[in-house]
């Protein structure tokens, strides 16, 4: 397969990205509903430590990009997951898309660095630590303009970051790699760099 065709979305990659994003949007919709908002209320004293839940949020940017493995595959299920997130209803209302497009480009910056071809832990981690980062930042600009500032904002975007870090990071590659065995993605990128055979001492699964 040669390198144009190997970034090339095709229809099965956009029928699994759009599925994935749909998932992901009813988690962010629960997530919104009755877990974080749970959440808000126990620290409402320290919100500024409250983003430490918030990377459940950065999930579909993180395995729309790690299973598609193919250039804007972070930003286009992110946003369409905060998208559908919004039409479902939430308090935050039409924001979460704001903070879709914000995110997804976070996670995307990361991956296009790389040239979309390193998919391993590391990558995925520091996607999910720069998709924080986004997220942190663009929140206390929606959400806590003039409230959230000196160190109160450096400690929201450092928790931000932590928990795109782990519950993003961390938890899609765990996530992408158990589909992977079970070879339900045996016809992605993701898939078929498992069974590519390892080169020069390298993972397999490190490269799409």
């Amino acid at each position: 397969m040669s390198k144009k065709s190997a970034l090339t979305w095709r229809v099965n990659d956009i029928v699994v990205a759009s599925v994935l994003a749909v998932a992901c949007a009813l988690i962010f919709w629960l997530w919104s509903n009755f877990g974080y908002s749970a959440i808000t209320t126990t620290l409402a004293l320290a919100p500024e430590y409250s983003p430490l839940a918030g990377g459940v949020w950065l999930l579909a940017g993180l395995l729309g990009a790690l299973v598609i493995r193919k250039p804007g595959a972070a930003l286009y299920t992110e946003l369409l997951a905060a998208v559908i997130e919004a039409l479902l209803g939430t308090h935050y209302n039409f924001t979460v898309v704001i903070s879709g497009l914000v995110q997804g480009l976070g996670a995307e910056l990361i991956f296009l660095i790389f040239f979309y071809k390193v998919w391993n832990l590391a990558t995925a981690m520091l996607a999910g630590l720069a998709s924080g980062a986004a997220m942190g930042i663009s929140e206390i600009i929606i959400y806590y303009a003039g409230e959230m500032v000196g160190q109160k904002a450096v400690i929201y975007v450092l928790c931000s970051m932590i928990s795109g870090l782990v519950l993003a990071g961390l938890v899609s590659w765990l996530l992408v790699r158990g589909l992977v065995s079970t070879g339900a993605l045996d016809s992605l990128a993701a898939g078929r760099a498992a069974r590519r055979p390892s080169r020069r001492g390298g993972s397999a699964s490190s490269k799409g």
